[in-house]
């Protein structure tokens, strides 16, 4: 009988990468490289560098990633060094350290530029794309996005030209040429949901798109891709088969898959799980699963690493919206607080606190400070619209009519006809033509109630029919403004929106008051609700405590004021006048 073969443990650490099974490469390169008879390539070292990253070994990830970088430039690999030192610089600008990144960024220049074209050049043009695009230079950044692209297509690499796809989708969409951009990324996302790319590769998209699907208000969009991309990100997670039954294939020509920024989370857990759950919490928010968004919030927050904060940033500031719009004003101020910690400026969610808070001038001080902090380059249209739409809602409610007229009117030319973008613009234009006490507010206030119901997007569409209450009664239409007021108390209700709900509640019930018909006062009618579902005097002096005298008394003042002389003709009396 023959021995058993030993098969080389770098060998089967080779297959594991190439099946993503990221914590068996791990184990089995770490183990290998401890001993220092046994060298690793330049090639291994580079696969331990993406194994130590999604196993959670960011450190010794960089580490291998310096020693790979090493090795390639002592073979005289350019290709393999400046690929290298291009992640180097990605990494080194996760971990917030800017100088290293450039730094390295350069010699990844240095290694490839003079290169005929190759899939590792693909990088270096991404870069060029953003660079351009953060200084405001549109016809540069989309010239380096197009060149992205031809690379990726001449390497043949599915990843690739994904990756270049969505590279020029953001430079368009940045420029304006919206119905171009999304066209590339669903070209790009068609990629991801048919699952022909890496895993690696699948993670970043889902993190890009998201993002930019928020960042331009495109709603639909952002909800069909957070969904997507919780389905791929729950565990378990091992690797992904694809046509040969493997794992996710690896790249031609030498462009190994690009991964996103370094995490550490367990073995064997999908690394971009955090970051994907901070994006599904703002559009949770959004479609009113209020305490899902919160929970999740939490979650994402555990699970987002150090070098992503401005996710973890995201969830606490989402978690603070729903907290104060439930009247949780304290719970808010740490959430808001927490954010800021992490670099984000929590407007205009701070500015609506301080004013629920009856803090107006911190308010008004905190949406105009944020306006005046926004970059040129600034591409977060829905993050500008939200803060001229809280700009409104804050000068109404300190009188500044002007200042709110001429934010709606910049949120109005901002809007064009993106619906979550067109439903904002419509809230503040309407808002406005209400405070001028003006017959325009009925049109706008409706288009952006249409507009939050077909988006069902509820607590925005509960404080439109707020303001078409108001617009409604001072039209005359009574009837219209307490359907309104009802419809929008049943939603801040079923959400948990406190404050809101006893606003509403109690503008029924004023409006109830000026309504009661033939004279009734309040308790009078009270009395005559009861009578009319059939509750005899000792009833209603148990329900209303008082006196079976006291409810006498009231029956004959209310048969006097309506002209009735039985209790079964009060009752009609109260059905005909929507009384019960």
């Amino acid at each position: 009988m023959s021995a058993p073969t030993t098969i080389d443990p770098v060998e089967r650490a080779r297959d594991a990468a190439a099946r993503e099974s990221w914590a068996e490469a791990y184990a089995l390169l770490h183990a290998h490289d401890r001993h220092p008879s046994r060298g690793l390539t330049a090639d291994d070292l580079a696969v331990l560098a993406d194994a130590a990253w999604w196993s959670g070994h960011v450190d010794e990830s960089v580490t291998a990633r310096l020693r790979a970088h090493a090795g390639y430039l002592a073979a005289d690999d350019h290709r393999g060094a400046g690929l290298a030192a291009w992640w180097l610089h990605y990494e080194y600008l996760g971990l917030g350290r800017p100088a290293a990144a450039a730094g390295w960024l350069h010699r990844a220049r240095h290694h490839l530029e003079g290169l005929p074209d190759c899939p590792e050049q693909c990088f270096l043009a991404w870069s060029d794309a953003e660079e351009a695009q953060a200084r405001g230079d549109h016809e540069a950044a989309l010239a380096a996005a197009r060149r992205m692209t031809g690379l990726a297509l001449d390497s043949g690499s599915p990843d690739l030209l994904a990756l270049s796809r969505q590279a020029e989708s953001r430079v368009l969409l940045a420029a304006g040429r919206r119905t171009e951009a999304l066209a590339l990324l669903d070209d790009a996302m068609c990629a991801v949901s048919a699952d022909e790319l890496s895993g690696m590769f699948t993670g970043w998209l889902f993190c890009l798109a998201l993002t930019q699907c928020m960042e331009a208000a495109d709603f639909g969009r952002a909800v069909e891709w957070t969904n997507a991309a919780m389905e791929w990100c729950a565990p378990p997670w091992s690797g992904r088969p694809t046509e040969d039954g493997r794992g996710a294939r690896t790249e031609s020509a030498g462009a190994p898959a690009p991964r996103p920024l370094p995490m550490s989370v367990p073995s064997g857990e999908n690394p971009f799980r955090g970051v994907c759950r901070a994006h599904r919490v703002e559009v949770l928010d959004l479609l009113g699963a209020w305490a899902l968004a919160e929970a999740e919030a939490r979650q994402a927050c555990r699970e987002v690493p150090v070098d992503c904060l401005e996710s973890a940033a995201a969830a606490y500031y989402a978690a603070g919206d729903v907290q104060r719009r439930q009247g949780r004003l304290d719970d808010a101020a740490v959430s808001y607080g927490h954010a800021h910690e992490l670099g984000r400026i929590p407007q205009p969610g701070l500015a609506l606190l301080r004013l629920a808070q009856g803090r107006a001038d911190a308010a008004v001080a905190g949406i105009d400070l944020a306006l005046a902090c926004r970059g040129e380059a600034d591409h977060d249209v829905l993050g500008l619209a939200r803060l001229l739409a809280a700009r409104t809602e804050v000068a109404l409610a300190v009188r500044d009519v002007s200042g709110a007229a001429e934010a709606a009117a910049d949120l109005d030319a901002l809007a064009g006809d993106v619906p979550l973008l067109r439903a904002l613009a419509d809230t503040a234009l309407g808002s406005v033509a209400l405070a001028r006490r003006t017959a325009d507010a009925l049109p706008p206030l409706r288009r952006a109630l249409a507009g939050w119901l077909e988006l069902r997007v509820p607590y925005e569409a509960a404080q439109v029919r707020m303001l078409l209450a108001a617009a409604d009664r001072a039209a005359g239409d009574d009837e219209a403004a307490r359907l309104e007021l009802g419809t929008a108390r049943a939603v801040f209700e079923r959400l948990g929106a406190v404050p809101d709900a006893r606003r509403a509640a109690a503008l029924l019930s004023a409006g109830a008051r000026r309504r009661l018909p033939g004279g009734l006062t309040a308790r009078e009618a009270e009395v005559l609700r009861l009578v009319a579902s059939g509750g005899t005097n000792k009833d209603i002096a148990r329900a209303l405590v008082i006196s079976e005298h006291t409810v006498a008394r009231h029956l004959n003042n209310i048969f006097t004021k309506l002209g009735v002389g039985s209790r079964a003709a009060a009752t009609a009396y109260a059905y005909a006048h929507g009384l019960v």
